[in-house]
């Protein structure tokens, strides 16, 4: 009882603070960002950097889609050129789970504080808002150490070990991050949670790539509910998303292993070996598919064409 409650503490502060983040981000730049990547979206290179930028800024390539998807809904950009973008945006969403691996949860009371007495004291609303964003980083790693806190005694429970050893089954995990990436509509929360188990050794390398793998289409949902009563072109860069996420993971789950070897091969820990693999996964597939942007845009006209006006 005592775990399941320090558990819940750590995750119900954890999703806050990714929450808070998000807005607080958005909020400080995301009308700046949104300017970005409406002038960097012309050109497939720009258009891939500005996703990964954004990404970053906001910590949610979720946020930047969204975003795009307005853009293209406004008409002010073709869906083409936001498709670049979007691979991007999946490349983006890979330093997220990069930081919460460098185990700096540790520190995490010192952006807390800074962000609250900026909160509680400074005048300027730009000021204000920058310590809404320290906050809440500090929130999300604390939650983090709370929940590898919590979940340590569990590695000495045989039946807890055996039943997430389950989940290296790919579609297993795969379906369990799925899950969990919709219900707390974050990839990078997913992910973060995923590696502070893994750091208390709960969860294994192939089942952190698997729930990994599913988090990459949980994400898409986001995307979806945004487009809905959109305009065509706006539905197919949703549509984009789906089909390019669902792909690449139909292919991540063929080369699972290959994943995790890459993952062995580059960190001694579970946790930086998911993240290391995560970002393999996702830059690969964005190299990979970046070239043929433009037969996926014309494919799409044909999926998805404009409706006969009258």
């Amino acid at each position: 009882m005592s775990t399941g409650m320090a558990m819940l503490g750590g995750l119900v502060l954890f999703v806050f603070g990714v929450d808070l983040l998000a807005r607080a981000l958005r909020e400080a730049g995301g009308d700046r960002l949104r300017d970005v990547l409406h002038r960097a979206s012309a050109n497939r290179i720009a258009g891939v950097g500005a996703g990964v930028g954004a990404t970053i800024a906001l910590d949610s390539s979720s946020v930047v889609i969204i975003m795009l998807v307005a853009i293209v809904d406004a008409g002010l950009i073709p869906f083409a050129h936001a498709l670049p973008v979007v691979l991007g945006a999946n490349i983006g969403t890979t330093f997220s789970s990069q930081l919460f691996a460098w185990n700096v949860d540790a520190f995490a009371p010192v952006p807390m504080a800074i962000g609250f007495l900026l909160g509680a004291l400074a005048r300027g609303e730009a000021t204000k808002r920058w310590g809404s964003v320290l906050l809440g980083l500090g929130m999300v790693l604390f939650g983090l150490h709370l929940i590898g806190d919590a979940a340590a005694p569990l590695a000495k429970r045989p039946e807890v070990t055996a039943w997430l050893r389950r989940l290296e089954s790919p579609w297993l995990g795969v379906l369990a991050g799925a899950a969990v990436t919709v219900a707390i509509q974050s990839s990078s929360a997913t992910l973060g949670i995923v590696i502070a188990l893994a750091g208390g050794g709960l969860i294994t390398l192939p089942a952190g790539v698997a729930i990994m793998l599913g988090a990459e289409i949980g994400t898409c949902a986001d995307t979806l509910v945004a487009v809905a009563g959109r305009s065509r072109a706006a539905v197919r860069v949703g549509l984009f998303h789906l089909l390019f996420n669902i792909a690449s993971v139909l292919l991540g789950v063929a080369l699972v292993e290959a994943l995790a070897s890459f993952g062995r091969a580059t960190a001694n820990n579970t946790g930086q070996q998911i993240a290391n693999a995560h970002v393999l996964f996702n830059v690969a597939g964005a190299l990979v598919m970046l070239p043929f942007v433009r037969t996926a845009a014309r494919a799409l006209d044909a999926i998805l064409p404009e409706r006969a006006t009258a």
